[in-house]
């Protein structure tokens, strides 16, 4: 397993961390859960991120492509419940 520091990669992985973050801090501050489902989104493509700044991949290409589904998911989840607050 090699690591590949690809700079984008890295700072999109960096980033996606901090919403990770910042979602728990929310949810754990306020109790809305779409703070949460989009924090989980984030990480879920902060997985994704890892995955390609290492060679070989972490994960095989079809866990790739469904972290990926399940994190629009998660997004689409928290916005739906927004919408229906």
């Amino acid at each position: 397993m090699t690591f590949v520091p690809d700079p984008i990669e890295l700072v999109n992985l960096l980033l996606c961390a901090v919403i990770l973050l910042l979602g728990y801090l929310v949810y754990r501050k306020r109790d809305i859960i779409s703070a949460l489902f989009i924090g989980i989104a984030f990480g879920m493509f902060g997985l994704s991120h890892l995955n390609a700044i290492f060679d070989p991949a972490l994960f095989p290409a079809v866990t790739f492509v469904l972290m990926r589904i399940f994190g629009y998911l998660f997004v689409a989840a928290a916005l739906y419940l927004l919408l229906t607050e």
